[in-house]
């Protein structure tokens, strides 16, 4: 299996604090790989960084075997990244159908294009339709996570960087939401980063796993060798 994108001794901080020191892993072409970390972490800032929202310091970002000099939210998009951020990062005043049309937009989606990528992503959330045209801050936090997936998902990605997607949603919600995404991921090979705090989920669907301790990345490996590591299962209760 074949990297997309690898991170060599990362590190970025806000003024004069550093927040992630010397973070070294990969992206694997076609996997889910799972971030856990306590709360300030750094897990955030680090997809955030990936993504352009928050300028490097130090290290490389390598996607398909190119360093990229300055990552840049529309260059990342147009590279195939996608980031569904902490808290969904939607805009509660538009609707559904206008939070897409921004999205393809900022995308950079042709315009002749749009019909047909809006069919797409409705036939993989197709609950969508049903609250298309409502303001999306008047839907249920379910519902704004669909649509938070849903516009990522509109510039067809095939990295995806998913950010808590589980907050605000009962367990079985986030099973319900995370499973057409999941069924996309294994159809098509996009690979997927995901920091979650529901760990028994996150592990359920990942490939692998990392984890993140005060800015440092302290193990790397298989869900089950997690589940088989005592010392690191005590870690991660204080972790959480």
């Amino acid at each position: 299996m074949t990297d997309l994108l690898q991170v060599r001794d990362l590190v970025v901080g806000y003024d004069e604090r550093p927040v992630l020191r010397g973070v070294s892993f990969e992206l694997r072409a076609g996997e889910v790989l799972c971030l856990l970390g306590h709360n300030g972490a750094g897990k955030s800032t680090l997809l955030n960084s990936l993504f352009g929202l928050v300028p490097r310091r130090g290290g490389e970002i390598v996607l398909d075997g190119q360093p990229i000099a300055a990552t840049v939210p529309r260059h990342m998009v147009q590279a195939g990244i996608s980031l569904i951020p902490e808290g969904r990062g939607i805009f509660p005043a538009l609707t559904v159908a206008e939070n897409f049309r921004l999205g393809m937009w900022s995308a950079g989606v042709p315009e002749g294009e749009r019909p047909e990528r809006l069919e797409w992503v409705m036939s993989i959330l197709p609950d969508i339709k049903r609250f298309y045209e409502r303001a999306a801050g008047a839907l249920s936090g379910g519902q704004q996570q669909m649509v938070s997936i849903g516009r990522a998902l509109l510039s067809r990605p095939r990295c995806l960087l998913m950010d808590e997607p589980s907050i605000g949603l009962a367990p079985k919600l986030f099973q319900d939401l995370m499973r057409p995404v999941r069924e996309l991921q294994q159809s098509t090979g996009m690979s997927i980063l995901l920091v979650e705090q529901n760990v028994f989920e996150a592990l359920k669907m990942s490939d692998r796993v990392i984890v993140l301790k005060a800015g440092e990345l302290i193990w790397s490996g298989l869900p089950d060798q997690l589940q088989g590591n005592s010392q690191l299962r005590e870690t991660l209760k204080e972790l959480y």
